[in-house]
Formats: structure tokens, sequence, C-alpha cells
């Protein structure tokens, strides 16, 4: 797994020319077949941002079976990109880096609040995130950025396919709680989509988002400080 400051030294005045040339080389090295261990640990990752200059990275190692969390790290950064839709790895993939260089536990795969493969170059977070660390990756995003679907069937587990403009399938759009908005799932590397789905699904209780990306956003976000008190407890044991 590449360091965050040599990630940090190699982006180095980036700009978004460059990026997108490193996002179309990237996605040619993703692995959209199934290569994961047997699972036992799954982790979300998730990214805020403190202020325009400063981004803080939250990964959260649960229990694959129980879903309890087992660890967990907290990084912060300088954001040396801009804000460009489509981009966002660039901005993000540092820090994210920095926070897994603090775990004590590796998890078997990273659920990623972001996208995977559906993404316009193919490489959103989770697809981008997998390549540089080696790590099976999982996009569970809010939002579609890219491609069309049909209606999504009501009932919980159901999903539709998420297609690109050839037709071809970027991801799934997936009903994890009935009477909620669908939730877009996409490989991100070392995975296929049906191992996304049933990783998701997994993790999900009865909340509309998995307990993978509610604890690294908790995290993550300006509500943190209510969400490390529940995980402090971790490093005290």
């Amino acid at each position: 797994m590449i360091s965050a400051e040599e990630l940090r030294r190699q982006w180095a005045d980036m700009d978004a020319r460059r990026a997108r040339r490193i996002q179309d080389d990237t996605a040619a090295r993703v692995c959209l077949s199934k290569d994961l261990p047997p699972v036992t640990t799954v982790a979300g990752v998730d990214v805020g941002f403190e202020d325009r200059d400063t981004a803080r990275a939250a990964i959260v190692v649960l229990d694959y079976r129980t879903l309890e969390p087992l660890d967990y790290a907290l990084a912060r950064l300088p954001v040396a990109f801009p804000y460009v839709p489509g981009l966002l790895s660039f901005r993000e993939c540092p820090v994210i880096l920095r926070a897994l260089e603090q775990l004590r536990v590796t998890p078997d795969v990273l659920l990623c609040d972001g996208h995977g493969i559906a993404h316009p170059r193919r490489l959103g977070i989770a697809a981008h995130l997998g390549v540089l660390t080696g790590l099976p990756t999982v996009g569970v995003a809010k939002k579609r950025l890219t491609g069309r679907h049909g209606e999504v069937p009501a009932g919980r587990g159901e999903w539709t396919p998420l297609l690109d403009r050839a037709g071809d399938t970027l991801g799934a759009v997936l009903r994890t709680r009935v009477g909620t908005r669908p939730l877009i799932v996409s490989p991100g590397h070392r995975t296929d989509l049906n191992t996304a789905l049933t990783l998701v699904m997994a993790c999900t209780t009865r909340y509309r988002l998995p307990e993978t990306t509610r604890w690294a956003d908790g995290l993550a976000s300006n509500r943190g400080q209510r969400w490390l008190a529940r995980l402090d407890a971790l490093r005290q044991g």
C-alpha cells in the first residue's frame, strides 16, 4: 500500500487534466472479479471537511458477523486539490491513507461512502482507493453520479441495474429499507456486483445506510464527538 506521504508527493501540483489522465490509467488496473479472503471484518470509510482547507477521514472497522466496532482511526490533512466534480478522490485519498495507517485491525474489505465504478471514468473513490491500497473495496453512494436505471422494486434487498449509455452494468440501485430512497452500490476493486450487494445488505440493519457508513459518516462529520465517545472504549480496552 502506498503511504499517504508518498501519494501527496506524487500528486503535488496536480491539475484537472493530469488527474483525468491518472484516472484513465488507474481504471485499467481495477479488478472486477471476486478476490476476497473469508470476510471477518469490514470497514466503513468516509471523509468530511472541517473547513475549506482541512479534510477529515474516518475509518471504523466492524466485526462482519455482529457489526460491533473493533477499531477506528481519524485523520486530518490539508486539502491539496480543489473541488472538481468527478475528481473527488484526489481530495480524499491522501487523508484516507493516513487514517488506514493508524489502524490496528486491517479490514478484509472497505465499504466507501462514494462510488466504485459507477463513475464517468469508471474510477470513483472506492475503485481508486482499492487500486492504491490493494484492498477489496465497494462503493456505497447516496446519490447517482452517472448512468440510468429503471424503477426500483419496493422490497428490502431488491435492486435494479445501473447502466451506462452502451447498456453495460455499472452497479445497482439497491433498496435497503422499505419506504426509503435506494442507494447506489458498485464494485470498487477485487469485488464483483453480486459480492458488493451481499456485503452491503449484510451490513444493513434497520436503517437505510449500512452500519459501516453510519459509523464512518458519524465520525467524519460534525457529529463526530458523539460517535467518538462510543468508540473511545476500544482504545481503553
